[in-house]
């Protein structure tokens, strides 16, 4: 059974076609890569995925249901351009985005205490994102994609 279900996607803007009629099938438990080149519609399938935009043909469920935006709280997504408010507390930050996908601020910030400790940032709670070096703001970027528990975790290009 299919954990992740993409069938007959199609994604087009203006004449050009960036998903051309894919299909693929991930089991539940196991590491999936999206390899290709340049142009070849790897960040508009994760972004139909995430239900970001919409497919102009075909299906995708998770879990065999439809993906709507529920399915967003189910799902950890990492983007390729991060997306941190620069002039907000760490701790703020994490509690917000948890809150976005549906989880109680007191949890949030249990487990964003867990995870600052666990990746090497505790004590960085109450610091704004813009005092922060990258690689500290890739790791807050990263306990956001995680902080909701999700079934799913995607990662677009997450060595950049």
């Amino acid at each position: 059974m299919s954990f992740l279900k993409i069938e007959n996607i199609t994604k087009t803007f203006g004449f050009y076609k960036a998903v051309d009629n894919i299909s693929f099938e991930v089991p539940k438990g196991i590491v999936f890569g999206l390899l290709g080149p340049n142009g070849a519609g790897k960040t508009t399938t994760i972004r139909m995925i995430n239900n970001i935009i919409l497919p102009d043909n075909g299906k995708i469920t998770l879990n065999d249901k439809i993906i709507d935006y529920e399915a967003q709280n189910y799902i950890g997504y990492l983007p390729e351009e991060r997306g941190l408010y620069k002039k907000l507390k760490v701790i703020d930050q994490l509690i917000y985005f948890a809150s976005l996908k549906a989880v109680p601020s007191k949890i949030a910030e249990e487990r964003a205490f867990f995870w600052l400790e666990k990746l090497g940032a505790k004590g960085w709670e109450n610091k704004k994102i813009q005092e922060l070096s990258k690689g500290m703001q890739q790791k807050i970027q990263f306990i956001s994609t995680i902080l909701h528990n999700p079934d799913l975790l995607i990662f677009d290009e997450p060595f950049s």
